[in-house]
């Protein structure tokens, strides 16, 4: 069943609202007579459920080895009859891109909640903590989260639907995330999982450097293109034998931010098994959706 991911700043209430949707989840499956939905379980993840403390966020290696820990929790209990609300710290937009294609896999719906607490409000709530001794993020560890925090994006096929829950909001949107993820008859709508995000090892002894390959003529065709319409506002790049264009915003993105994106898209790639077709593909989807935020 959906995957629900909870997403804002450190110390913004994610956990205090993935509570109160629990609590939703549990009364509507207690209180319907459809078996289809009496046979639903919740499953709730947060980093304390996993073994995971703050400390791990204030370096690379240690946090990356946390995202891991954390979405193999998640796969582990994903299917069409767990409603997994995922309460952790979703704040990079290619690790939610990661979760996505994971729900899509197993055809099963997914949303984002953005809890949107002021940075202000998330770090007085945070100073509270660490002068209780409750809880709370380090100065320089929050602030170095907040900075690094990337917004979900409705428009982005991996953060939508997306709702967002203002600070003052005594409740969460609960019967619209119901509605969406689950239906009104406990018929979700059904996920078609496709070859773009179908996680499968990697079979082909090449498919690395066809995805080394791939992604770079995608680059390249890309800054032949900016450098032949130099002061032009955004504009269609047609990619060689791919089905769709790359569509550039109208502050055309330097040189580094490509390479940078290409690396993040080699980087959640790495483990599926795709044509080289359906890498460009993919690759154009990815940097679309990029440049819409």
């Amino acid at each position: 069943m959906p995957l629900i991911l909870i997403a804002g700043y450190p110390s913004s209430g994610k956990t205090f609202r993935s509570q109160q949707l629990v609590e939703y989840f549990k009364q509507k499956i207690a209180s319907s007579d459809d078996p289809k939905v009496k046979r639903l379980t919740i499953q709730h993840i947060d980093d304390q459920s996993v073994g995971l403390s703050r400390d791990v966020y204030a370096a690379a290696k240690p946090e990356k080895d946390a995202r891991a820990t954390f979405s193999s929790a998640i796969k582990r209990v994903l299917n069409r009859d767990t409603i997994v609300i995922a309460d952790g710290m979703n704040y990079i937009k290619g690790f939610r891109y990661q979760l996505y294609c994971e729900a899509k896999a197993v055809q099963t719906p997914n949303c984002v909640v953005h809890v949107g607490t002021p940075v202000g409000r998330c770090r007085q709530l945070n100073n509270a903590a660490l002068e209780a001794g409750t809880g709370g993020y380090e100065p320089e560890l929050f602030e170095n989260l907040v900075f690094r925090f990337e917004e979900p994006n409705g428009m982005s096929r991996w953060d939508a639907p997306l709702f967002t829950l203002p600070y003052d909001d005594p409740e969460p949107p609960s019967d619209a995330i119901w509605e969406a993820m689950v239906g009104s008859d406990g018929k979700a709508k059904i996920v078609r999982p496709n070859a773009a995000t179908v996680l499968k090892p990697a079979s082909e002894q090449n498919y690395l450097y066809e995805l080394d390959k791939a992604t770079s003529e995608v680059v390249s065709a890309i800054s032949t293109w900016m450098q032949d319409h130099t002061g032009e506002g955004g504009g269609d790049v047609i990619i060689p034998n791919a089905e769709q264009a790359v569509t550039l915003p109208t502050t055309a993105p330097s040189l580094p931010q490509l390479q940078r994106l290409r690396r993040q898209f080699i980087g959640l790639n790495r483990q599926h098994s795709l044509s080289k077709s359906r890498i460009c593909d993919l690759f154009i989807d990815y940097l679309n959706d990029s440049f819409q935020r």
